[in-house]
């Protein structure tokens, strides 16, 4: 089971980021540009409010000078031609220019460069995006609070998720963006194209249809417990849209609001299901989990059927599916 999991995560990563949006925007890499848009807007796209966890936002005509917030706004932004003139460092599973791949190769492919990029290892920067001077802020995947909300909202109109915190679906941060900029027929044109990529991998991969899943992510530094994602997450989303299951246990046992929760490593032997998926830092972790005398006990770790991928930048793809 392990190869095939790898496969069909590999094939994911590759056809579902940032659409197959053919048009796009150019936005200088110092932040000291406006957005030169080459798409356009709908007709009467503009003022339009949108609603979302801390109240709503009015945005008047279109940005020319769009910041993001959280590790998706910016792929969807660009899916939609625009791109960002700042956006979030990428430092788990980034490149050098604390960017990705498939937004490197959205921009190459667009003739578009690299946004600021700032860290948000302490919070959302908000003197960092003040200093940009953006006229619209987009949150709609991120971990923003209201405070934050609050100080941004001193800088430019910003748009957050809709409900809780990293837990809006991929289709949700793509209408929401979709609207802000103006370009809502053209994210439909994106979502159609992304469903298909997805029924695509589900078709090349129908071994996986039904299998039930958690993914977790253990550590070799903590091994006294075991962390999950619930059905609200996007890495199980993700995998649920090509057929798996989540595992009842997770169903049973998860928070609502929550995209992860904690058990004691003592419940190892609970956590049944055909698959079992974590993070790991080095190619020993694996062995390291199945000897341990409590985590060992997780029956797909038992049994063989576990992918615990040490490579980040495929695991950045499938932990914030864009």
């Amino acid at each position: 089971m392990r190869h095939p999991l790898r496969t069909a995560a590999t094939a994911l990563l590759a056809t579902c980021v940032l659409g197959a949006c053919s048009t796009g925007s150019v936005a200088d890499d110092t932040g000291g540009g406006d957005t030169e848009a080459q798409t356009q807007v709908d007709a009467d796209a503009f003022p339009v409010t949108i609603k979302h966890a801390f109240g709503e936002t009015t945005i008047e005509k279109e940005a020319t000078r769009v910041a993001t917030v959280g590790w998706t706004d910016h792929d969807v932004a660009l899916s939609l031609g625009v791109a960002p003139i700042g956006a979030t460092a990428i430092t788990w599973g980034g490149n050098k220019a604390q960017s990705t791949p498939w937004y490197d190769a959205k921009l190459e492919e667009l003739g578009a460069e690299q946004a600021t990029r700032y860290s948000d290892v302490d919070g959302t920067p908000v003197d960092d995006i003040a200093k940009l001077a953006p006229d619209l802020i987009l949150a709609t995947s991120s971990g923003l609070s209201a405070g934050e909300y609050k100080k941004l909202s001193a800088i430019a109109p910003v748009v957050a998720y809709p409900e809780g915190p990293w837990v809006t679906d991929w289709k949700d941060s793509l209408d929401m963006v979709g609207e802000a900029l103006g370009r809502s027929e053209l994210a439909d044109q994106v979502e159609d194209e992304t469903e298909a990529s997805i029924e695509a991998a589900a078709e090349a991969h129908p071994e996986l249809a039904g299998k039930s899943f958690i993914f977790a992510s253990l550590a070799t530094a903590d091994m006294s417990k075991i962390d999950y994602y619930t059905p609200e997450d996007n890495r199980p989303r993700l995998l649920a849209e090509v057929g798996m299951v989540n595992a009842p246990v997770i169903e049973d046992i998860s928070k609502e609001g929550a995209f992860y929760g904690t058990l004691s490593a003592e419940r190892a032997g609970d956590l049944d299901s055909d698959v079992f998926i974590t993070y790991a830092e080095n190619d020993t972790d694996l062995a390291t989990f199945t000897k341990d005398p409590l985590l060992g006990q997780i029956p797909a770790l038992k049994s063989g059927h576990v992918l615990a991928s040490t490579n980040k930048t495929d695991g950045l793809g499938l932990s914030s599916p864009s």
